[in-house]
């Protein structure tokens, strides 16, 4: 499990090494309610495609080895206590949208410029995705309860529509 404390410490080492990531996923709607509202198995991140190498030299130097490589579209890097970060790489344009690779090479998960903002963990201010950015992430696939889970609380917090 990926407990608040250890995602400030996450977030803490890639920022204090000049990096930028952006919390995704459940840990992602969480900071965007500003509270959290259930257990994680583990802390997604998007980060620069350019920043790759730092990104991954800055957690192996917190103890996290490379597990999963799904490169291009992301890859996924383990404590040995058992936490997990899932990375998903972006490449960024001039006009600060961005583009991650999909499975399907043709269709790139597209990230406006205005889906980078900010949520609070604990009472710390990280940088996230939207809410709306959120919801385009959660389409197109079986939700799981947590899923369901995820998307009645940004309804309730932003009085959004969500597929589910």
């Amino acid at each position: 499990m990926m407990a608040a404390d250890d995602v400030l410490s996450v977030l803490a080492g890639l920022r204090d090494a000049g990096l930028d990531v952006w919390v995704g996923g459940g840990w992602g709607i969480d900071a965007l309610v500003g509270v959290q509202t259930r257990l994680h198995r583990d802390l997604d991140l998007m980060h620069r495609l350019d920043q790759e190498p730092l990104v991954v030299a800055a957690l192996a130097g917190a103890g996290f080895v490379e597990t999963l490589d799904l490169r291009p579209v992301r890859f996924v890097v383990t404590h040995p206590a058992g936490q997990e970060v899932d990375l998903h790489p972006l490449v960024f344009a001039p006009d600060g949208s961005a583009a991650q690779a999909s499975p399907d090479p043709g269709r790139p998960f597209v990230y406006p410029a205005r889906c980078f903002v900010t949520g609070r963990i604990d009472g710390t201010t990280v940088p996230c995705i939207s809410a709306e950015q959120q919801v385009y992430f959660h389409q197109g696939y079986e939700p799981a309860d947590h899923d369901r889970h995820d998307m009645a609380r940004l309804r309730q917090k932003f009085g959004i529509s969500t597929q589910f």
